[in-house]
């Protein structure tokens, strides 16, 4: 029973036949902007009504290797995961598997770690908020460890998590906004902890499956040993391997790649869910995944925003993990979602990416 809801909840998200021409004349945009700011590959997707209505990529796998990208293949979405993981969080709290105000003691029972007094009243929503007191940036010693770490990245996302815990946080629960990766592994390892399950085997279950999301994986995509998906670029190309991606400890809050297509899937459900129009999630989940904390602009995994443009409240977040950069836009009050992603970051991506998602949002309205 519980794999035919999974099944019944499926999205078909595939390019309509009507939209060949538009996704030619994207093709064709994208490439002008991959020119001009000398972008190795850029990929771009539009959604609207629920659909895939254009769909591009241009360049090259590697610079310089004469190796087309294809817009089957399979981009970083760096801190874009983050919304991932909030859905999954928002899946098992809906089914009453944990709640949103879980503390990181009960929801780490299981694992009996010790935690300073500090991280009291850090709990799962803040810290999916980026507001549990987690550090910005991960302490130099524990995070050269966790580089020289191997063995499963449940035990090194253990390991990590706890050394977190045993110190202070940078500000106490609730009372600041801090952008915080660690943050995220915490919450991941509240996940793992509460279900006995490891964070991609929840990734998969509960979302990969459910909205068909079958390209889905975890770390650089492709093989060190032959060009089959687009490379990062650092700022030459990094084949697959441990240096091509931020340790997998660090998978809750960034770690995800898929294909535009799929990616799509994900923005198109949030876009239901913000229109009252999805089955995935009910509609108080929804609302809780999109409304940001008092005082900031972040909810939980998504930067909230308003723009003319999308005639009222947007959402909005993009990823890098310092070899590739990702942007997304949703727009539930035209019903409509906007992807881009580059196999390489540096100071001028954003910038890049940035004019690439104002052009397709321009070119839908033509």
């Amino acid at each position: 029973m519980k794999l035919l809801a999974r099944v019944v909840v499926a999205l078909a998200l595939a390019l309509p036949a009507s939209a060949q021409a538009k996704s030619e004349s994207l093709t064709d945009l994208l490439e002008g902007l991959r020119a001009k700011h000398k972008l190795p590959a850029l990929a771009g997707a539009i959604v609207e009504q629920g659909e895939l209505a254009a769909l591009g990529a241009v360049g090259e796998r590697a610079r310089g290797s004469g190796v087309a990208v294809t817009v089957d293949d399979l981009w970083h979405l760096g801190s874009c995961t983050k919304a991932m993981t909030a859905t999954v969080a928002a899946r098992l709290v809906e089914r009453g598997t944990l709640h949103w105000d879980i503390s990181l003691e009960n929801g780490l029972a299981r694992w009996k770690p010790e935690i300073d007094a500090g991280w009291t009243g850090a709990t799962l929503e803040l810290l999916l908020g980026n507001r549990g007191g987690a550090p910005g940036s991960p302490p130099a010693e524990l995070w050269t460890t966790l580089w020289a770490r191997g063995g499963k990245s449940t035990d090194a996302r253990r390991w990590f998590a706890e050394q977190l815990l045993a110190q202070p946080p940078q500000v106490p629960p609730g009372s600041a906004f801090v952008y915080s990766n660690q943050g995220y592994v915490l919450a991941g390892a509240v996940l793992e902890a509460t279900t006995g399950r490891a964070w991609e085997e929840l990734m998969r279950r509960e979302l990969f499956e459910p909205l068909g999301m079958t390209s889905a994986g975890f770390g650089a995509p492709g093989s060190a040993s032959e060009l089959d998906q687009p490379r990062g670029h650092a700022p030459d190309p990094v084949a697959p391997g441990p240096r091509a991606d931020n340790p997998p400890a660090i998978g809750p809050a960034g770690t995800v790649h898929a294909s535009l297509a799929d990616w799509a899937k994900f923005a198109a459900e949030h876009v239901r869910g913000a229109r009252g129009e999805s089955k995935y999630l009910k509609a108080e989940m929804w609302k809780r995944l999109h409304t940001a904390h008092e005082g900031q602009d972040y909810a939980l995994g998504w930067i909230t925003a308003e723009r003319p443009w999308g005639q009222g409240a947007v959402l909005t977040h993009s990823g890098s993990n310092t070899m590739w950069y990702c942007t997304v836009w949703l727009a539930p009050r035209i019903d409509s979602a906007f992807l881009v992603a580059t196999n390489c970051a540096n100071d001028e991506t954003p910038a890049a990416v940035d004019a690439a998602v104002a052009a397709l949002i321009r070119s839908r309205a033509k």
